[in-house]
Protein backbone atom coordinates (compact mmCIF):
# COMPACT_ATOMS: atom_id res chain seq x y z
CA UNK A 1 0.00 0.00 0.00
CA UNK A 2 1.11 3.56 -1.22
CA UNK A 3 0.72 6.72 0.98
CA UNK A 4 -1.52 7.69 -2.07
CA UNK A 5 -3.88 4.63 -1.53
CA UNK A 6 -3.88 5.89 1.88
CA UNK A 7 -3.90 9.41 0.79
CA UNK A 8 -5.13 11.91 3.98
CA UNK A 9 -5.47 9.31 6.63
CA UNK A 10 -4.38 10.20 10.41
CA UNK A 11 -3.90 6.48 11.22
CA UNK A 12 -3.37 5.59 14.90
CA UNK A 13 -1.19 1.96 15.51
CA UNK A 14 -0.96 0.05 19.09
CA UNK A 15 -0.07 -3.25 19.90
CA UNK A 16 -1.23 -4.87 22.89
CA UNK A 17 -1.15 -8.06 25.49
CA UNK A 18 -3.88 -9.97 25.71
CA UNK A 19 -4.42 -8.45 29.11
CA UNK A 20 -4.42 -5.02 27.25
CA UNK A 21 -0.59 -4.32 28.21
CA UNK A 22 0.93 -1.52 26.22
CA UNK A 23 4.50 -2.59 27.12
CA UNK A 24 6.73 -4.72 29.31
CA UNK A 25 9.68 -4.00 30.55
CA UNK A 26 8.78 -0.24 29.94
CA UNK A 27 9.13 -1.13 25.51
CA UNK A 28 6.42 -2.35 22.96
CA UNK A 29 8.87 -4.86 21.58
CA UNK A 30 7.71 -6.53 25.10
CA UNK A 31 4.15 -6.97 23.64
CA UNK A 32 5.28 -7.42 20.20
CA UNK A 33 4.63 -10.41 17.94
CA UNK A 34 6.62 -11.12 14.88
CA UNK A 35 3.59 -10.88 12.50
CA UNK A 36 2.87 -7.54 14.74
CA UNK A 37 5.97 -6.10 13.61
CA UNK A 38 6.09 -7.11 10.11
CA UNK A 39 2.79 -5.19 9.74
CA UNK A 40 4.43 -2.51 11.69
CA UNK A 41 7.41 -1.99 9.65
CA UNK A 42 5.17 -2.38 6.37
CA UNK A 43 2.92 0.24 7.35
CA UNK A 44 5.36 3.14 8.30
CA UNK A 45 6.90 3.14 4.86
CA UNK A 46 3.29 3.69 3.21
CA UNK A 47 2.73 7.55 5.19
CA UNK A 48 4.03 10.51 4.68
CA UNK A 49 5.26 11.17 8.75
CA UNK A 50 5.49 9.80 11.96
CA UNK A 51 4.02 11.27 15.24
CA UNK A 52 5.49 9.72 18.77
CA UNK A 53 5.32 11.80 21.94
CA UNK A 54 8.80 12.10 23.65
CA UNK A 55 8.16 8.64 25.87
CA UNK A 56 8.15 7.17 22.83
CA UNK A 57 11.15 8.48 21.65
CA UNK A 58 12.95 7.66 24.72
CA UNK A 59 12.19 4.20 24.83
CA UNK A 60 11.83 3.12 21.61
CA UNK A 61 14.33 2.71 18.89
CA UNK A 62 13.17 5.96 16.43
CA UNK A 63 16.60 6.63 15.64
CA UNK A 64 16.54 5.54 11.94
CA UNK A 65 12.53 5.84 10.41
CA UNK A 66 12.14 5.64 6.69
CA UNK A 67 10.29 8.60 6.56
CA UNK A 68 10.37 12.06 8.70
CA UNK A 69 9.15 11.12 12.54
CA UNK A 70 7.84 14.23 14.84
CA UNK A 71 8.26 14.23 18.73
CA UNK A 72 5.64 16.48 20.65
CA UNK A 73 6.86 16.84 23.85
CA UNK A 74 7.27 20.20 25.99
CA UNK A 75 10.94 18.18 26.37
CA UNK A 76 13.22 20.03 24.30
CA UNK A 77 16.32 17.07 24.94
CA UNK A 78 16.61 15.67 21.53
CA UNK A 79 16.45 12.05 22.07
CA UNK A 80 16.50 11.33 18.14
CA UNK A 81 19.48 13.95 17.65
CA UNK A 82 21.07 11.12 15.37
CA UNK A 83 17.93 10.94 13.09
CA UNK A 84 18.04 13.32 10.11
CA UNK A 85 14.56 13.17 9.95
CA UNK A 86 13.55 14.06 13.03
CA UNK A 87 11.47 16.86 14.24
CA UNK A 88 10.97 17.66 17.65
CA UNK A 89 8.19 20.36 18.62
CA UNK A 90 6.90 21.48 21.76
CA UNK A 91 3.23 21.10 20.13
CA UNK A 92 -0.49 19.22 21.52
CA UNK A 93 -0.21 16.09 19.09
CA UNK A 94 -3.29 17.83 17.02
CA UNK A 95 -1.75 21.02 16.43
CA UNK A 96 1.29 18.72 15.15
CA UNK A 97 -0.79 16.92 12.89
CA UNK A 98 -1.92 19.75 11.02
CA UNK A 99 1.59 21.08 10.95
CA UNK A 100 3.42 17.77 9.82
CA UNK A 101 0.53 17.84 6.88
CA UNK A 102 1.82 20.94 5.70
CA UNK A 103 5.35 20.02 5.43
CA UNK A 104 5.42 16.18 4.75
CA UNK A 105 1.66 15.14 3.51
CA UNK A 106 -1.76 14.09 4.13
CA UNK A 107 -0.89 10.71 5.63
CA UNK A 108 0.38 10.84 9.14
CA UNK A 109 0.66 7.16 11.13
CA UNK A 110 0.49 7.95 15.13
CA UNK A 111 2.99 5.54 16.84
CA UNK A 112 2.57 7.01 20.42
CA UNK A 113 1.62 5.65 23.53
CA UNK A 114 -2.33 5.38 24.77
CA UNK A 115 -2.67 9.04 26.19
CA UNK A 116 -1.88 11.05 22.76
CA UNK A 117 -3.98 8.26 21.25
CA UNK A 118 -6.79 8.64 22.96
CA UNK A 119 -6.58 12.53 22.96
CA UNK A 120 -6.91 12.19 19.27
CA UNK A 121 -9.51 10.08 19.16
CA UNK A 122 -11.61 12.04 21.39
CA UNK A 123 -10.86 15.28 19.16
CA UNK A 124 -12.22 12.66 16.77
CA UNK A 125 -9.39 13.30 14.14
CA UNK A 126 -8.11 9.42 14.08
CA UNK A 127 -9.64 8.15 10.93
CA UNK A 128 -8.04 4.66 11.20
CA UNK A 129 -7.24 2.30 13.80
CA UNK A 130 -4.86 -0.27 13.62
CA UNK A 131 -4.91 -2.32 16.74
CA UNK A 132 -2.41 -5.56 17.29
CA UNK A 133 -3.51 -7.99 20.22
CA UNK A 134 -1.48 -10.65 21.01
CA UNK A 135 -0.96 -13.33 23.94
CA UNK A 136 1.99 -11.73 25.65
CA UNK A 137 0.63 -10.93 29.44
CA UNK A 138 1.97 -9.50 32.52
CA UNK A 139 3.07 -5.97 31.10
CA UNK A 140 2.00 -2.03 32.39
CA UNK A 141 0.44 0.32 31.22
CA UNK A 142 -2.95 -1.68 30.07
CA UNK A 143 -5.69 -0.24 27.74
CA UNK A 144 -8.78 -1.60 27.42
CA UNK A 145 -9.42 -3.15 23.93
CA UNK A 146 -13.11 -2.95 24.03
CA UNK A 147 -13.25 0.31 25.34
CA UNK A 148 -10.80 1.52 22.86
CA UNK A 149 -12.35 -0.14 19.55
CA UNK A 150 -16.19 1.34 20.66
CA UNK A 151 -15.09 5.13 19.21
CA UNK A 152 -14.98 3.76 16.09
CA UNK A 153 -18.21 2.94 14.25
CA UNK A 154 -16.08 -0.08 11.70
CA UNK A 155 -14.23 -3.07 13.29
CA UNK A 156 -12.85 -5.58 11.48
CA UNK A 157 -10.36 -8.46 12.60
CA UNK A 158 -8.37 -11.44 11.62
CA UNK A 159 -5.79 -13.71 12.77
CA UNK A 160 -2.08 -14.33 12.07
CA UNK A 161 -0.77 -16.90 14.35
CA UNK A 162 -1.75 -16.51 17.60
CA UNK A 163 -1.98 -12.13 16.95
CA UNK A 164 -5.62 -10.55 16.20
CA UNK A 165 -5.39 -7.68 14.19
CA UNK A 166 -8.31 -5.18 14.26
CA UNK A 167 -8.86 -2.72 12.02
CA UNK A 168 -11.14 0.71 13.09
CA UNK A 169 -12.79 3.14 11.32
CA UNK A 170 -14.87 6.10 12.00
Amino acid sequence: MTASQIDGEIIATLVVGSDGSTTKDGSSRGVSSSADRTRFLARRRSVDAILIGGNTARTEPYHKTPVPVVVVSTSMANALADNRQAYWWSASPSVAIERARRLFGPTILIEAGQSIIFELISLNMIDRLELSVTPVAGGEDRVDVKELLSHFTSVSSESEGETVFYTATR
